[in-house]
């Protein structure tokens, strides 16, 4: 890692265009999320403690437990980054003549869709990027496919928005009310060529479960499959609908209805919630663990 933990804590932004589209997810999970930023305020937060001396010492062992590399938690944080990053690559090669646009709406019509195979890789990879994520945070095997069910049920905070977001900006509106099973579809009938071929898969590839590609898209597969009567279940009790997504979009995006296809492009380059929300459970986790020790 390139910065301490507390550093990266301490930059997470308090606005901007991920955090607006965040926020704009409040409906689905009312107070669920608090955009906590900053490491020592992140402490406070979790512990509810005031004291000063102590919000060090418990910052100085979550600092150390980070560090300590036969701990989870920067391989987590690595996922975290990476498949991001790996996500927006397409967005962005497919952005042109961006130079001298200044509204969201002047460059939205620079963008293309992403194929609906590209757009479901991407769907499946992030979901078990999650997975993975989670085992390594709790160490635990990586393809703890059980655990990471049993306490799917129980997430709340930072990590159900970051499934809210999930099933949201890389679900509903580039794919629709039925994203999962039609995601699941075109997934199971992706060749491992293809899946080499996909930014997202093959940046995090190394920690995927499998010895080759054709193992790997085996894992992703059955952990989707396993994680689709979550997803659904979170569409169907939370009545959330594309229509109300974008609505909410609007607020703070400026597109026209004939656009909306564009959106998942948009959210894809610039809404980096994986890795904002990823470090926030990453911070609360540590705290929560540094506290128990001392």
């Amino acid at each position: 890692m390139s910065k301490p933990i507390y550093e990266l804590v301490d930059e997470l932004p308090s606005g901007g265009i991920t955090v607006m589209a965040l926020k704009s997810l409040d409906f689905l999970i009312p107070g669920q999320w608090q955009n906590i930023t900053g490491f020592d305020n992140t402490i406070r937060a979790v512990t509810g403690e005031t004291d000063e001396g102590l919000i060090q010492q418990i910052g100085e062992r979550a600092v150390a437990l980070f560090n300590d590399k036969s701990q989870g938690y920067q391989r987590a944080l690595w996922l975290y980054e990476t498949v991001e990053a790996g996500s927006g690559l397409l967005a962005t090669a497919a952005l042109a003549n961006r130079i001298g646009q200044d509204t969201f709406l002047g460059f939205l019509k620079n963008f293309t869709p992403k194929p609906e195979k590209a757009q479901s890789i991407d769907l499946c990879v992030k979901l078990v990027t999650e997975l993975v994520a989670f085992c390594q945070i709790n160490g635990i095997p990586g393809d703890s496919i059980g655990d990471f069910l049993a306490s799917l049920g129980d997430y709340s905070g930072e990590s159900l928005m970051r499934m809210a977001a999930l099933v949201c900006f890389d679900g509903i509106i580039p794919l629709g009310p039925e994203f999962a099973d039609k995601a699941l579809s075109s997934f199971q009938g992706t060749s491992p060529q293809e899946l080499e071929g996909n930014q997202t898969y093959k940046s995090v590839q190394d920690l995927i479960p499998g010895g080759n590609s054709a193992e790997k898209g085996g894992f992703i597969a059955q952990s989707f499959n396993s994680t689709k009567g979550w997803m659904n279940n979170f569409v169907s009790s939370t009545g959330v609908t594309r229509e109300s997504l974008l609505s909410r979009l609007k607020g703070f995006i400026e597109f026209t209805d004939d656009k909306a296809d564009y959106l998942g492009a948009l959210l894809d380059m610039n809404v980096k919630y994986y890795r904002h929300t990823g470090l926030q459970t990453l911070a609360r986790r540590l705290i929560e663990r540094a506290v128990a020790e001392i």
